[in-house]
């Protein structure tokens, strides 16, 4: 690793030849059957078993993983704890890993979840930001990134429905507001840059709007962009190319449940499989699109 997020994110992008990451977003309804019989009532643990396997099947594939805290916390402090070992066995299985956290606050409270996400050898490499708050409610993740060489993706458009209808609200010269977000991230990421062209300060674009992506595409071009919305929440991997440059650079796409479920359309062959799989399919997807 460089010490650098956005460089050695592109590094292991390209190393991999996947522009991708599974997100981890273990619900445990949705754990394979033999798994939920094994721990019973033990639902950490059964979670814990899942995201391991899910893991080690994934790392030989794609560059990273992001896992979504919340599917943790819903578990309380086992759940809490069993986030922060996620995120170090990826770590230790050479996957860069993005904790989506979706903090947002302001001063001393903002510092304190900078602190929490980002600092510590069970913190992961860059997290999600809310940055509706303003400039002072990410200078703290900033700063704590800058000092571990870690990263920070901001809410800029989101991919659900309904974020249009406050991301599209415009002032008086008929700006939106998710584009006067893209400029405040592009400002705030522009002392962060690495050797890649890219700074360790990103954003998250959704792929469900291809059209302001490309827009967004030119107004962050030291950005690297977060991409939800391919498989389950419908965008295809030509929605997800609007985020890149014209090289196959400065985004990575997420996938979680088209991925970490793949084994309910494939109930013939071992669930490890067919998340490996889906894994491999989705990087050669993105890729034939991308590249």
């Amino acid at each position: 690793m460089s010490g650098h997020f956005a460089d050695d994110l592109t590094a292991a992008i390209t190393d991999k030849h996947a522009p991708v990451c599974v997100g981890l977003d273990p619900s445990y309804d949705r754990l394979p059957v033999s798994i939920r019989e094994k721990f019973g009532d033990d639902r950490a643990g059964a979670i814990r078993e899942f995201c391991t396997e899910v893991i080690h099947a994934v790392a030989p594939i794609v560059p990273a993983v992001k896992p979504q805290i919340a599917y943790f916390e819903v578990h309380h402090a086992p759940g809490v704890e069993l986030y922060f070992d996620m995120v170090a066995l990826a770590r230790a299985a050479g996957l860069i890993v993005i904790g989506d956290i979706k903090r947002g606050d302001i001063g001393s409270t903002a510092r304190a979840y900078a602190r929490a996400h980002l600092s510590g050898e069970k913190c992961p490499d860059a997290v999600t930001v809310n940055g509706y708050l303003g400039a002072d409610g990410l200078e703290p993740f900033i700063e704590e990134g800058n000092a571990g060489g870690k990263g920070i993706f901001v809410l800029v458009r989101t991919s659900n429905p309904s974020g249009a209808t406050v991301q599209d609200f415009a002032d008086a010269s008929g700006r939106k507001l998710y584009q006067h977000m893209a400029a405040q991230v592009a400002a705030l990421g522009q002392d962060s840059v690495g050797s890649s062209g890219y700074s360790r300060v990103g954003a998250v674009v959704g792929a469900t709007y291809p059209d302001e992506a490309r827009e967004l595409r030119s107004m962050m071009p030291e950005q690297i962009f977060l991409v939800p919305g391919y498989g389950a929440q419908g965008a295809s991997a030509a929605d997800c190319a609007a985020s890149f440059k014209p090289d196959g650079t400065g985004a990575i796409v997420n996938a979680s449940r088209s991925v970490i479920y793949a084994f309910d359309k494939n109930p013939d062959i071992d669930w490890r499989q067919a998340i490996r799989q889906a894994a491999s399919d989705l990087a050669a997807d993105i890729a034939s699109a991308v590249f």
